[in-house]
């Protein structure tokens, strides 16, 4: 049996190139979701606070979530209220809504064979192993 940390990079790899691929007709990655998603969950959404909303992970460092910052606020879905904060523009409501569908199957997919308790038992240790090793 592979150890965890294997399984846990594969899946984020698996989750990160199918959801790009499931994303890239509306112009979007996997960090420009849940750039949007986080915008959309804090209507203070800030550049500064983006890292700990997302829990950004190693291999999406400072300069890739800078670009898909960028690449939200130039297809119109976000703007910029002021400096350093960022807003869901009317139109990137109206086509999150339609991603939300996409993603709907794409969870559905990515659950296949996976019950309800085994999926909330999985998240729950991964959520104590967190806190155990984040512990201060």
């Amino acid at each position: 049996m592979k150890p965890i940390g294997y399984w846990l990079n594969r899946t984020d790899q698996a989750l990160t190139s199918s959801m790009n691929a499931a994303l890239a007709e509306f112009g979007l990655t996997r960090l420009g979701w849940q750039v949007l998603n986080a915008v959309k969950d804090d209507p203070r959404a800030t550049d500064a606070a983006l890292p700990a909303a997302l829990a950004v992970g190693a291999g999406a460092g400072a300069e890739t979530l800078t670009e898909a910052v960028a690449s939200v606020l130039t297809a119109g879905w976000v703007t910029r209220p002021r400096p350093g904060h960022l807003s869901l523009t009317t139109d990137g409501l109206v086509h999150l809504a339609e991603v939300a569908r996409r993603m709907d199957a794409f969870r559905e997919l990515s659950a296949a064979g996976v019950t309800r308790e085994e999926y909330v038992i999985a998240v729950t240790v991964l959520e104590r192993m967190t806190h155990n090793l984040t512990r201060s």
